[in-house]
């Protein structure tokens, strides 16, 4: 057997592409959703034990670790909701122009940034 075979392009030879990038964001958010859902559901749990389960999450809920999670979290969720209302227009064949799939690219980000901004600080 003769070992001149041609390797297989690695993905460091490739051009990083805003549209790549988005997209790999977006399924990892999917997974970091899924995984915050986990968490959420624990939360609610231990308010439905009944109070002392509670007061025992009072302490976690008030490190910075945790409140920064959260805050990612959140920016996880609005990135989600706008990128998929974004592939959802695509499943249309609408915005498939380069121009308009990088606009919607910067407009999908901006959102995601006021929303999360909004939400943490308006509270």
């Amino acid at each position: 057997m003769s070992n001149n075979r041609p390797l297989s392009p690695h993905l460091s030879i490739h051009k990083k592409v805003l549209t790549s990038v988005f997209s790999i964001f977006h399924r990892f958010t999917g997974f970091c959703l899924c995984f915050g859902l986990i968490l959420i559901a624990l939360w609610i749990l231990l308010i439905a034990i009944g109070q002392s389960y509670f007061d025992l999450f009072k302490p976690i809920s008030t490190n910075l670790f945790y409140k920064l999670t959260l805050f990612f979290w959140t920016i996880a969720i609005f990135y989600h909701l706008f990128n998929g209302i974004r592939y959802l227009y695509w499943s249309f064949g609408k915005g498939m122009e380069l121009k308009t799939v990088y606009l919607s690219g910067y407009i999908v980000f901006a959102l995601t940034l006021i929303s999360s901004i909004l939400v943490w600080f308006s509270i």
